[in-house]
């Protein structure tokens, strides 16, 4: 079946950045459930890109994991436009589109990129557009003068698209309009408010994004290839990316202001001043890409010994033979595109687009999703705005590691929760300098011994029927994550996260101590989110409880079906066992089924069906054969696992056979919410289950009040 909508999307100047916003926008519209698909009909390699591959097909199945089509070689088009075979050319495109399974709302075409010395993309693309039947969204390089100047280049290519020659109205055919690349001198809402005026209101400005020089920084090997460079020190290297150069021609007072965080600094080899300040600047917590020594030059050795501790510190230092002037020149040069094998990079990218793009006026004229989708993307976009919403106080009584620092300020930078880091403000300080980050304002530090001893007395008070004392108080009180977890059961926080250094019994067994469970919950029990390309799927429970009884089954599937509610996720739960409906027998099959009947006369809102196999409740032609009644089999996106070493031992397999990403565990059933981390995690691991305690916190309590002073 054919999608809903075609939009096709073309460069209407260069160096517009083609690739990069029709994946913005493929996101922009996956976060808002719509099922999305993608082609590039014609392949292109990018002009003065590293590899010789075209990424775009690869990025949009890789990163936003959709259906794509086919490609054609650019040689075989241009062969068949050379014959005079325009419409023949047009035929294969179109038959591309034939490989697309299932029904799409949308299909998201790229155009061939304008290239200044290649007049081929205009007639092409428009001959793509009117054969594909689609709706175009011009993508404009906004290094322009004025929003007028921005208008006139829109009129002209409706002229070229041949949509003006049919309809005086030049919306006519167009889907909207997006804008890339703002310079840093013009505010983007300003111009596309002046835009929009002066196209009116039938013709959308879908989005102005402004240019963000980290995201087109080249990574330091990429450099190195280049330029030719030898590594005198690879230090820092293989993460490092040059976000501007600074070329070092001046006296060392008039250079030093210049030097920031992914500066890459290119002197002489003899410049001794140079190097020194480099090295100090690099200790002092300045980031520098590296230190690009010109003209064949290395310092003296007394210069070498002094910079030293740069070096160990991990300053990356290059060598070129080239003189500076030459050097300069060259990076000038340097190819700013993300190359085929940068995913990470190309993420930022898109989620940066993606934030900046309005999809309202697209929705309208697509109507609602012929079904409702939740992407690994629409999940976490969803994430970030309930976050958000809910605007509560988590603590991270890791606050001194490096992860969870970096987490930390991400969520202050993007308002995910208001964190607060328990630990030394001059480590913390420390340890954020040397990771080249800036502590933001917004962002809390506490020195726990400044506020431990106001949590002695109210700990001595819940703990006094175990015999707690005095002493044995404040000994546990030096441990963080008892101290965070006072502070959320005395409300001064919301929420806690912590686990990339303690372990789980470490983070729990306060939390099942002093903060308890829930009324009427009986036990605690965690989920994982997996994000599977085109759905979120939950597991339960996978980290907690090793054999939950029949009853304490049934509460898991309660918990599991009300927190998939609280993520905007119409629970479907399946009761996993190595049997379906009545076909097995045995103890473990039968506390399946008891815990489906209990679950079912508890809660007979939610559709919980079992006992199930995975793949009945998974698959649906399975489903269909083994249990055709089923509201849930082939269909289920909550699996409750009847024990810890069945469900831990799934989740393991589907993470790594498939490559899933999982969010969690999320702990469920407590009366304030205090989530556990694996000890491998990554920034991006914490900042997701922080956002995760942060909701969580906003549907179970009022926010809390804090009275512990921020350092």
């Amino acid at each position: 079946m054919p999608p809903r909508k075609v939009l096709f999307l073309a460069s209407s100047n260069h160096d517009a950045g083609l690739t990069s916003m029709a994946l913005g926008l493929v996101r922009a519209l996956q976060r808002e459930g719509l099922s999305v698909a993608f082609s590039k009909p014609i392949s292109q390699s990018p002009i003065g890109a590293r590899g010789t591959s075209d990424p775009s097909v690869a990025f949009a199945r890789d990163l936003c994991k959709l259906p794509v089509t086919g490609t054609l070689p650019l040689s075989r088009a241009k062969d068949l436009i050379a014959a005079g075979e325009m419409d023949a050319l047009m035929d294969e495109v179109v038959d591309l589109l034939d490989e697309l399974n299932g029904d799409h709302d949308i299909l998201v075409v790229e155009g061939l990129v304008a290239v200044e010395t290649d007049t081929l993309a205009l007639p092409v693309n428009a001959a793509m557009c009117r054969a594909l039947g689609a709706d175009l969204v011009p993508v404009v390089n906004a290094n322009r003068p004025s929003a007028d100047d921005i208008g006139d280049l829109v009129r002209r290519v409706a002229r070229q698209f041949g949509n003006a020659e049919e309809s005086t109205d030049v919306e006519d055919g167009y889907a909207g309009i997006l804008v890339n690349k703002v310079s840093a001198g013009t505010d983007p809402d300003q111009l596309q408010g002046l835009m929009q005026a002066d196209l009116g209101p039938n013709l959308p400005v879908l989005g102005t994004i402004p240019f963000n020089s980290s995201l087109y920084a080249p990574r330091l090997q990429e450099m190195v290839d280049a330029l030719n460079l030898t590594v005198v020190n690879e230090g820092a290297m293989a993460a490092g990316r040059v976000s501007e150069v600074v070329v070092a021609a001046r006296s060392v007072e008039l250079v030093l202001p210049t030097l920031a965080n992914g500066a890459l600094l290119v002197t002489p080899g003899d410049r001794a001043d140079i190097c020194l300040a480099a090295s100090l600047a690099f200790l002092n917590g300045t980031r520098l890409a590296g230190l690009l020594l010109t003209c064949g030059n290395r310092p003296d050795t007394i210069v070498t010994e002094t910079m030293k501790p740069a070096v160990e510190a991990g300053l990356p230092i290059f060598l070129a033979t080239d003189d500076t002037y030459h050097v300069a020149a060259q990076l000038a040069k340097l190819d700013c595109h993300v190359s085929a094998d940068d995913s990470h990079q190309m993420e930022r990218v898109i989620s940066f687009i993606a934030d900046r793009i309005d999809v309202s006026s697209l929705l309208k004229r697509i109507g609602a999703p012929s079904r409702s989708l939740l992407s690994p993307s629409a999940f976490r976009h969803q994430l970030v705005q309930l976050a958000r919403g809910a605007d509560r106080r988590i603590v991270l009584p890791e606050g001194e590691e490096p992860r969870t620092i970096a987490a930390a300020i991400k969520c202050a930078e993007k308002q995910i929760a208001r964190c607060v880091l328990l630990g030394a403000p001059n480590r913390i300080a420390g340890k954020a300098a040397k990771l080249g980050l800036s502590l933001p304002s917004n962002l809390e530090i506490i020195d726990p011994a400044s506020i431990r001893t106001r949590y002695v007395a109210p700990l001595l008070e819940m703990r006094k029927h175990k015999g707690l004392t005095l002493e044995k108080a404040q000994e546990q009180l030096e441990d963080t994550v008892v101290l965070g977890t006072m502070m959320v059961t005395e409300g001064h926080v919301d929420g806690l996260v912590s686990g990339t250094i303690h372990t789980t019994a470490d983070t729990v067994r306060p939390a099942l101590q002093l903060i308890k469970t829930q009324p009427g919950a009986g036990i605690v029990s965690s989920v994982f989110f997996m994000l599977m390309p085109t759905e979120v799927l939950i597991y339960g429970d996978c980290a907690i409880n090793p054999d939950p009884s029949a009853q304490e089954l049934a509460t898991i599937a309660i918990q599991s079906a009300e927190t998939a509610i609280a993520f905007g996720i119409e629970p479907r739960v399946a009761m996993i066992s190595y049997s379906t409906g009545g076909s097995g027998t045995g103890s473990d099959v039968e506390k399946v089924r008891d815990a489906t009947r209990l679950a079912q006369s508890l809660r007979p809102d939610l559709l919980i069906d079992g006992p199930m196999q995975y793949d009945a409740a998974s698959v649906e032609s399975v489903g269909r054969q083994k249990a055709p009644d089923s509201a849930v089999a082939g269909r289920a996106n909550v699996f409750i696992f009847p024990d810890l070493n069945t469900g831990n031992t799934t989740y393991k397999a589907v993470q790594r056979s498939a490559g899933v990403v999982s969010v969690g565990p999320m702990l469920q059933g407590l009366r304030k919410p205090v989530n556990d981390l694996s000890r491998g995690a990554l920034v991006e691991d914490i900042v997701y289950t922080i956002a995760l305690t942060a909701i969580q916190a906003g549907t179970q309590n009022a926010p809390a009040v804090p009275t512990a002073q921020a350092v």
